[in-house]
């Protein structure tokens, strides 16, 4: 044999077996094994002979120059049958040899699982804490309501929803005189009342419904109502729940509420239904504090 030269490969069908008077062979299992190395009186290929015809588990190249006598499974059942002893002696070495193969091959296969189970467990790991990561993204840090950009995920995820025979409908909520609370009972007042408020628009919305903060003291509520008439009860069912508000720390000042709806109609989009909201926020807020308006 020369060195580099292909003896057999993985795969191929096997049919002797092979003894190595000089020279070394490398036997190559790839699937993250390492290579073994043989020299002078080891043999390969074994089951060649012991179990007939089979494929090769391994890559078998001449690693430098030999000899090498190969051994046919004729040859071996006529070696059986003259020298039984020699071949007990030959094939209780090769059980032991194959034994603490298998055994090797156990070792690795417990090693390669377990760094399966870690690498699962980091990627369970990693895609928990990217989901957190996108709902701190999308959430407001002082109330816990969706933001703006939880806003728009839930607008993007309504066009493969069906509403049957519901009405989208909007609705914007501002607290009246927010800047007088904190001018009079500080900021910390004011985050008070934010999360106050933010807790009964949270309670006003549906288990499918948005209720978020756009910002500073405007909240926004999308629902999924039947009519007008539902529509109105849930604006008055918010104001009259923040009405009953009692905080210690805006001391005197009670909260309250203006509030505009608008029907979310095709054609249109967010800029739309808000500009019509916004329209009928601001109709509430010219009739004093604690209104509310419906788009016409």
């Amino acid at each position: 044999m020369l060195p580099g030269e292909e003896l057999f490969r993985r795969g191929e069908s096997a049919q002797s077996m092979f003894l190595i008077d000089t020279g070394e062979v490398r036997l190559g299992f790839d699937d993250g094994l390492a290579d073994k190395l043989l020299g002078p009186g080891q043999y390969f290929g074994e089951l060649a002979v012991f179990i007939g015809r089979h494929q090769r588990f391994a890559r078998a190249v001449a690693e430098t120059p030999g000899v090498l006598y190969e051994v046919t499974q004729q040859a071996f059942q006529t070696l059986v049958e003259r020298e039984p002893a020699h071949v007990a002696r030959f094939m209780q070495r090769s059980f032991a040899y194959l034994v603490a193969g298998e055994h090797q091959l156990i070792q690795h296969l417990k090693r390669r699982n377990e760094d399966l189970m870690q690498t699962l467990d980091t990627l369970r790991q990693t895609r928990t804490e990217l989901t957190v990561a996108q709902q701190l993204v999308r959430t407001d840090d002082l109330t816990g309501l969706a933001n703006r950009r939880g806003l728009y995920r839930y607008l993007d995820e309504l066009g493969h929803q069906t509403l049957n025979d519901l009405k989208l409908a909007l609705l914007l909520v501002d607290i009246d005189h927010f800047k007088q609370i904190n001018d009079r009972s500080g900021h910390l007042a004011g985050d008070a009342a934010l999360r106050a408020v933010a807790e009964e628009v949270r309670r006003t919305a549906g288990p499918i419904e948005l209720p978020c903060r756009l910002g500073g003291d405007e909240f926004a509520l999308v629902l999924r109502v039947s009519d007008d008439g539902e529509l109105a009860n849930r604006a008055l069912g918010l104001m009259s729940a923040i009405r009953s508000l009692r905080l210690p720390s805006l001391r005197e000042h009670r909260l309250s509420v203006s509030i505009g709806g608008a029907f979310c109609q095709d054609p249109g989009g967010w800029s739309t239904w808000y500009s019509q909201a916004d329209r009928a926020l601001y109709d509430a807020k010219r009739q004093g504090v604690d209104h509310w308006r419906l788009a016409r």
